[in-house]
């Protein structure tokens, strides 16, 4: 499921603790897994939030042409991905390095810069981009 962002504050994300921030309230103790995407434009400002809700506690869907289709009709110019892990573990799985690897593959011709993708385990927040997975 998918839903869009309707705050009414200008909110920017221009750091990890930016991102933390906006997520972890979602995302931190969610009981099944769930996938929030952030839609930025230039100046970093949240200008789209999207998310998923998994039919299963342990996976969630990573649509790399819905989050695109999204994108560009937002005019986003950038994204900031975040998921959580239910069993604990903020680890990045290998699906979850390959889904961003492919995204940000599939984005970086059409304008559109994947600036991080989260995972977040309780209180544990793990960014794929200091990581150096990005």
């Amino acid at each position: 499921m998918d839903q869009g962002y309707s705050g009414r504050e200008r909110r920017y994300i221009a750091s990890r603790d930016d991102a933390c921030a906006l997520f972890s309230p979602g995302l931190a103790r969610a009981p099944r897994e769930m996938l929030w995407v952030a839609h930025l434009d230039d100046e970093h400002g949240l200008i789209g939030l999207r998310f998923r809700y998994s039919a299963s506690r342990c996976a969630v869907d990573f649509p790399v042409r819905a989050i695109v289709e999204d994108a560009m009709a937002l005019g986003s110019r950038g994204l900031v991905l975040a998921h959580n892990h239910p069993g604990g573990d903020a680890s990045p799985s290998a699906a979850d390095l390959e889904a961003t690897r492919v995204l940000a593959t599939v984005a970086r011709p059409i304008g559109l810069s994947l600036y991080d993708h989260l995972v977040f385990a309780g209180a544990q927040c793990v960014s794929l981009r200091e990581a150096g997975y990005l």
